[in-house]
């Protein structure tokens, strides 16, 4: 199965285009279902009902789900939260809290991967900068939960049976290391659909100078997060050939900035249909085949040059395209590198080989930052 998750700066048309996608993609015969937590539904008026039947349309509902989760989770604590005097939550009384549109979205994410009969997912995510948000959360959940909660540290695992036998309830410890465990098996599945080869990042931007400092932002923090995009959708494009002298210059602004993104990116024009997209004629309109998604490119790791013999160091390449050298910074700790790229950060684990070396410099050339590691003699294997 295809996923195609198609994001880009607010108000740039994201979801005309996420809608447009999927109906040409069912027109050539694809089994699509189109995803969107978008509050207020804007797809239903604008997808209606075409004639497409391999279109099916699903949207999150972030409250429902909060409920939901929350009521389960008191469900599973009910023996420690009588313990302590708790009384639970009803879920008529449950309101979602700030964040939860990114788990459940994530969620649905997860389940449409899973759907049966389906060719393609089309996800209309959010804006740029809550998107690099999103996709990065589960590994750092994850990572986390490692850290608190780690389950080769649970103390006296096998007394535990016994206490609780004794204490007529579950162990407040076993209990949340057995939630911790179940959330970690979740958010791995979840970073397994976003780190997939077959899951493809789309951008859609109206082509002019500050979507072209939001896209650079939003692609510095997607190659951290070594999720790469596949194409940038030109969306809005004003008719080259117009007489008209205010409309000829901001076609000739368009097309400036469009061939920069075309420098680095596919770049998929799409024309202005004068007015806002109300409905299924003016999508059907949009629909075209240059919008039909690609096979996605296998993904690469961060290289690891060897460059011992001439330089006596080990080169780490990070690609961060569009990367300026004030946007960066690094630190080591322990076996990890804590990277920063403009408003984004990631810590990430050290390959083994680098394990055992100490950081002697960085550099930024060429939309790569390539990290220097000097063997310790200490740690590094002899050789006769």
């Amino acid at each position: 199965m295809h996923t195609l998750l198609i994001t880009g700066p607010g108000g740039a048309g994201r979801t005309t285009v996420a809608a447009a996608t999927a109906l040409a993609a069912a027109r050539h015969g694809q089994r699509v279902l189109l995803l969107s937590g978008d509050i207020g539904d804007p797809l239903t008026a604008l997808v209606g009902d075409p004639d497409a039947p391999g279109l099916r349309v699903a949207r999150v509902d972030s409250g429902e789900e909060f409920r939901d989760e929350l009521v389960a989770l008191q469900q599973r604590g009910s023996a420690l939260l009588g313990m302590v005097g708790a009384r639970p939550l009803g879920a008529e009384e449950i309101t979602e809290l700030p964040g939860a549109e990114q788990f459940a979205l994530l969620r649905a994410l997860r389940r449409a991967a899973a759907a049966p009969d389906t060719d393609l997912v089309v996800v209309d995510m959010p804006p740029l900068h809550q998107t690099v948000a999103t996709l990065a959360l589960p590994a750092q959940l994850r990572r986390y939960l490692a850290r608190l909660l780690p389950a080769e540290r649970q103390a006296a695992r096998a007394l535990r049976p016994v206490l609780a036998q004794l204490a007529g309830v579950p162990m407040p410890a076993q209990w949340l290391y057995e939630t911790a465990a179940r959330w970690d098996e979740e958010l791995a599945t979840v970073q397994a659909v976003v780190e997939a080869d077959t899951t493809e990042l789309r951008l859609v931007a109206e082509p002019g100078p500050a979507a072209t400092d939001a896209l650079r932002l939003g692609r510095l923090g997607l190659a951290l997060q070594q999720l790469p995009v596949s194409a940038v959708v030109a969306n809005r494009m004003a008719p080259q050939d117009c007489a008209d002298p205010w409309l000829a210059g901001l076609a000739a602004q368009q097309g400036k900035y469009a061939a920069e993104w075309a420098a680095e990116l596919r770049v998929v024009p799409l024309a202005h249909l004068g007015r806002d997209p109300r409905g299924p004629q003016d999508l059907e309109r949009l629909a075209t085949d240059a919008l039909l998604p690609e096979p996605p490119a296998p993904r690469r790791a961060w290289a690891v040059e060897d460059r011992r013999d001439t330089d006596g160091v080990l080169v780490w390449v990070v690609p961060l395209p569009g990367a300026h050298k004030s946007d960066l910074d690094l630190v080591r700790r322990g076996d990890e590198l804590l990277l920063t790229a403009g408003p984004h950060r990631r810590i990430v684990p050290l390959p083994g080989a680098l394990r055992r070396c100490t950081v002697s410099g960085a550099a930024l050339a060429d939309g790569e930052l390539r990290v220097r590691f000097t063997p310790d003699p200490g740690l590094w294997p002899r050789t006769r």
